[in-house]
């Protein structure tokens, strides 16, 4: 589609949920006679922001009609904002009103990333007739282990300033807080007593500690055979969804609910939150391979399936990925990758792993008798969260991949690191680590990362995540630890594509804290947000042919 139409704009045209609440579309119409395709975007962050209009234009000079919807509650909409919950049925019920406008040709498609995303993947299961596509681009489905409570933490960073930030009706600023003073609050529940503000979620975030029907409620992940259309889903290896991007892959492919919806594709770049912006991420310039345009992709996956042109989408891979290292892309067919040979990489040491000067290794040779290495985790003083899978102020907790050699002088932080590489040698697929692991408290929590590092010393951060130890079993209930007793922990590491270049060297570094990213663990065992009250924990990582920890690699034989 390569007309230039000119633009009718109609504002703050009035939606009717079924509740009665009326939400505000600004609807962006092409100069012509219609009916026309659909492009829907429903946002918390305004339908009058310069890049929201100017992506409606853009697809209105191209013959789409464009819907651009504020949320319940914020802006120029009625009602209560509250978030997630609320979108599937107000979703649904503005596709519906759409399909009866005179301007609509009966078919809809929805774009946008981040909340824009949510909305798409909550509202699909509802099967509106008229929605034909959706183009979800860095978002989970599962909000608990995607977003609030990973690995039964609490993400702090992410939810106390997008929270903060959409806690009125309109944006709210976040540039005057200190928020040093803000993360280290206790408890931390009390949101109003460290910042001056209350928001009604923070506190249900607080009291749903486990996985159960509150997140279920929002949870599309469990329903992925509910949707039946296809979905372009866009990621990046730095973005905060990074493992969720592939969980949606994997789940629209092998449990769509039509064959269209199981042709669902997959783009993943070097890149954070906001996907392709710049060669750039963090400390490291990808080249000028990794910045592509994602606009251009998005619109040919709508022209097939809204408009049934026939521009060769169907026969592509499904997958392509940013292979980092190489900074190459490459197309593939399932994730993981079939050919993926799966390298168990023991840990080793002689009881001195403490910083990247310790006697830390890993390697394809079995544990043996070894010492346990031992550190200290004091609350008080956390591990620093440098760069990562963050969001959503970098301004505040930077994203993506930074020298991780300021956290591994400390004490607290076991290094455990490979001998040069030979040749190069790649990492792409899911990472896990097995760890055994004891603590002298009766909760605490234990991290990951991987790191790449090269022969000048460079410490890059590739992926990294995060367990709360009385959540080992399953996340629908606690379970406090029996002090000094040995538990296996299996921490799901994150998903990269690496090449450790030859005499480049592979780092896992475990601690106990990974903060502002994370909160903290108080080790007490006391709820976690009502607890002010720290306790000092004395750590164990044992490695030994009794509690052999790994981590298992999925490597790629390169050609």
């Amino acid at each position: 589609m390569s007309k230039n139409f000119e633009v009718e704009m109609l504002l703050d045209i009035k939606t009717p949920m079924r509740d009665g609440v009326n939400l505000s579309s600004d609807i962006y119409l092409p100069k012509s006679d219609g009916p026309f395709p659909v492009i829907l975007m429903r946002t918390p962050y305004s339908n009058n922001g310069d890049d929201i209009v100017k992506t409606s234009i853009s697809y209105a000079n191209r013959g789409y009609a464009c819907v651009i919807q504020d949320v319940r509650g914020r802006w120029d909409s009625d009602g209560e904002y509250y978030p997630f919950h609320q979108e599937a049925k107000d979703g649904y019920d503005t596709q519906e009103w759409i399909s009866k406008q005179r301007w609509c040709d009966g078919n809809i498609g929805m774009i946008g990333g981040s909340y824009l995303g949510a909305v798409q993947w909550l509202s699909a299961p509802l099967k509106s007739n008229h929605l034909k596509a959706i183009v979800p681009r860095v978002m989970c489905t599962d909000y608990y282990n995607g977003l609030v409570h990973p690995g039964g933490t609490f993400q702090l960073n992410v939810m106390m300033t997008w929270g903060m930030r959409t806690s009125g009706r309109t944006a709210q600023t976040i540039d005057y807080h200190n928020w040093t003073k803000a993360f280290h609050s206790l408890p931390l529940a009390d949101l109003g007593g460290s910042t001056g503000r209350s928001m009604a979620f923070w506190q249900d975030w607080h009291e749903h500690q486990n996985d159960d029907e509150y997140w279920d409620e929002v949870n599309t992940e469990r329903r992925f055979s509910d949707i039946e259309v296809p979905a372009l889903i866009m990621g990046g290896w730095y973005d905060l969804y990074a493992t969720d991007a592939f969980d949606n892959f994997n789940g629209m492919r092998q449990q769509g609910g039509s064959e269209l919806a199981r042709q669902s594709q997959l783009i993943m770049g070097p890149w954070p939150h906001r996907l392709s912006q710049s060669t750039k991420t963090g400390d490291i310039d990808f080249g000028s391979p990794s910045k592509i345009d994602l606009d251009g992709i998005e619109r040919r996956w709508l022209n097939r399936w809204m408009l049934g042109e026939d521009n060769g989408v169907d026969d592509e891979a499904p997958l392509r990925l940013f292979i980092m290292g190489t900074n190459e892309w490459r197309d593939e067919q399932e994730w993981p990758l079939a050919r993926t040979d799966w390298q168990t990489w023991n840990l080793h040491s002689e009881g001195r792993a403490n910083t990247a000067r310790g006697d830390g290794t890993i390697s394809l040779i079995e544990s043996g008798e070894e010492l346990p290495d031992t550190f200290t985790y004091d609350p008080e003083f956390p591990v620093q969260t440098i760069g990562g899978n963050n969001c959503c102020s970098p301004d505040i907790v930077p994203w993506g991949p930074y020298d991780q050699r300021p956290v591994e002088n400390r004490g607290d932080v076991l290094c455990f690191t490979t001998e040069p590489m030979d040749s190069d040698f790649e990492v792409t697929g899911p990472v896990k680590l097995k760890l055994y692991a004891s603590t002298d408290a009766v909760d605490t929590d234990w991290t990951a990362k991987l790191v790449d590092v090269s022969p000048d010393g460079y410490a890059k951060n590739l992926c990294d995540s995060i367990i709360r130890a009385r959540y080992r079993k399953g996340f629908e209930k606690s379970d406090l630890l029996k002090p000094g007793r040995v538990y296996d922990y299996d921490l799901y590491v994150g998903v990269t594509a690496n090449v450790f270049k030859a005499g480049h060297r592979i780092r896992l570094e475990i601690s106990s804290s990974n903060f502002p990213r994370f909160d903290r663990n108080l080790n007490t065992g006391a709820t976690p947000g009502y607890d002010s009250e720290v306790k000092v924990a004395t750590q164990k990582v044992f490695h030994s042919s009794k509690y052999p920890s790994h981590i298992v690699l999925p490597v790629i034989q390169r050609t």
